[in-house]
């Protein structure tokens, strides 16, 4: 075990799976379907890391359709189509991701805002199923969804362990807000030249504690660094 973080929670998407492209890209599909020509882009800095649903009236104000059930339904079965066709792992993700597993001795956790379902299919999809299994936790099952700390509190009490002792790994705004709201140390994934994730200084105004560009760097950058900010040199006992 490491003497740094006691457990490792992950957020899903942009983090764990590249999916944002697949889901905004039905999202903009259905919204075009409704007259609201939104870009690429504005979809993109709109909805990424927000549930669809928390986002009815921006989309009423734009389209003047009141977002329904089975609106919501008929996105999430064609976004689950995309996603199940063409969803792909963010860039060394599965291999960082059993390494840490590894490392902190299976403390890690899924803590995600989507829909178990969509969690769980992506996931498997990936093949991160069984690291993950019995530790996936959705927002939409806890009173409040990111940005309230709720789901990593739940994914935090399920360890055992303090939050103030987690790691938590995001890629948006909102999610790096449900980890500090939680007491834990925020990872920022940015990734340059992509429309889906953040700049550096965007997470850090957010109140990311670091940020990476490289998801093949994170195992060490969880192992050396403590919660307190003091680097550590990496050891197991």
């Amino acid at each position: 075990m490491l003497d740094t973080y006691d457990a490792v929670l992950f957020d899903c998407d942009g983090v764990l799976v590249d999916s944002e492209r697949i889901t905004n890209g039905v999202l903009r599909a259905m919204l075009h379907e409704l007259g609201w020509k939104v870009s690429e882009a504005d979809c993109f800095r709109l909805f990424v890391g927000r549930a669809v649903r928390d986002e009815s009236d921006l989309i009423h104000a734009h389209t003047g359709f009141t977002v329904t059930d089975e609106w919501i339904q008929a996105f999430r079965g064609r976004r689950n189509e995309a996603l199940a066709l063409d969803l792909l792992p963010i860039p060394g993700a599965v291999p960082a991701v059993r390494e840490i597993h590894r490392l902190f001795g299976g403390r890690i956790a899924c803590a995600s805002g989507a829909d178990r379902p969509k969690i769980e299919m992506q996931l498997a999809k990936v093949g991160l199923d069984d690291v993950f299994a019995g530790r996936i936790f959705s927002g939409m099952e806890t009173p409040r969804t990111k940005p309230a700390p709720d789901v990593y509190l739940a994914a935090a009490a399920a360890l055992g362990i303090d939050p103030a002792r987690a790691a938590v790994v995001e890629d948006t705004p909102t999610g790096v807000r449900a980890g500090v709201a939680a007491g834990a140390t925020v990872f920022g994934y940015c990734p340059p030249d992509s429309l889906a994730h953040q700049a550096p200084e965007v997470m850090l105004e957010a109140g990311a504690t670091y940020t990476f560009t490289d998801m093949a760097a994170l195992p060490q950058l969880l192992a050396s660094q403590h919660p307190d900010g003091r680097v550590l040199r990496t050891a197991e006992r």
